[in-house]
């Protein structure tokens, strides 16, 4: 007997054999709690005070508010962080946003940009690009048109402060 099947959990599928792909529902109910837990215990929340580029942005149809800090090491995301206050897929999608750039360079945070927007309008293509990672939570805001503009918020300001970084003569980073 597997040790899961001692304690009452689902006993593993024996070696060769593969286990059944969750089901729609099953990843549902996963998604939901990834996207409260970023909700209840944000990421990278919190001012960043060496930030290269910043942007804001608020929902007036619901009041939701975000601020995006960003801090890079050449044209490497080094830091992102957000401030703000709204629902729940506003501040899971800030969240997820903050850790899914670090490391990116400025072209692959456009790139992602662009992917995730795909992702919340319904694209399927996008929706099984294993490469969005946890982001995919997200994939169901795609039924309800009126969500979408929380879950892009964040994004949304990304893409001004990249925008306004790339403006910028001579835009280094901070540290390099």
């Amino acid at each position: 007997m597997s040790e899961d099947a001692r304690d009452g959990g689902p006993a593993a599928a024996p070696r060769g054999v593969p286990r059944a792909a969750p089901s729609e529902a099953q990843l549902a109910a996963i998604y939901q709690e990834l996207i409260l837990d970023h909700y209840r215990r944000p990421r990278n929340k919190g001012a960043l005070a060496d930030a290269d580029a910043t942007a804001a942005r608020t929902n007036p149809l619901c009041g939701d508010e975000i601020a995006l800090a960003v801090a890079f090491d050449g044209d490497v995301v080094r830091e992102a962080r957000f401030t703000g206050r709204g629902c729940s897929i506003s501040q899971a999608s800030a969240s997820m946003l903050t850790g899914a750039l670090v490391g990116l360079t400025r072209p692959e945070a456009e790139a992602l940009v662009r992917r995730f927007t795909a992702l919340v309008h319904g694209d399927a293509e996008a929706a099984a690009d294993a490469s969005l990672g946890e982001l995919r939570a997200l994939q169901g805001v795609s039924r309800f048109p009126a969500r979408i503009r929380c879950a892009t918020l964040a994004w949304s300001a990304l893409g001004e402060a990249l925008q306004t970084l790339q403006a910028r003569p001579a835009a280094s980073g901070s540290s390099g």
